[in-house]
């Protein structure tokens, strides 16, 4: 799949997320359109670099709980991307806690997988 179409399926997959989640909201004088899309950019740009190394470095605690911690990683992607976000292009993810970050990958990687599958992109 390419760049392009795997940022907009993290558009809309962080767009759900924003509007399901509470306590991952975002922050600033953004227009809500133009801040997930910058979020998305960066957080698609974190997963196709930093994630890779951090699914190998975790990869024997992801094998002992039979692949939950996988979604710690995800959660921990989300933690660098908003960090990014904001110190890149001041597009403030206001994220409250761990949990709501938890459940924002959950529900983000659940919209993609569903987007991708309605599109036909394989991931």
């Amino acid at each position: 799949m390419g760049f392009i179409a795997r940022w907009l399926v993290t558009a809309i997959a962080v767009g759900v997320a924003v509007w399901l989640v509470p306590g991952f909201t975002i922050v600033g004088g953004v227009e809500s359109w133009v801040a997930i899309a910058l979020f998305s950019l960066v957080l698609a740009l974190v997963n196709m670099s930093v994630k890779p190394v951090l699914q190998i470095l975790s990869l024997p605690v992801t094998f002992l709980t039979l692949g939950i911690f996988y979604l710690v990683v995800n959660t921990f992607m989300l933690y660098i991307a908003a960090w990014l976000a904001d110190g890149i292009f001041q597009v403030g993810f206001y994220i409250a806690s761990f949990g709501s970050a938890f459940v924002a990958s959950i529900v983000i990687s659940l919209v993609s997988s569903i987007v991708n599958s309605l599109v036909g992109a394989d991931s």
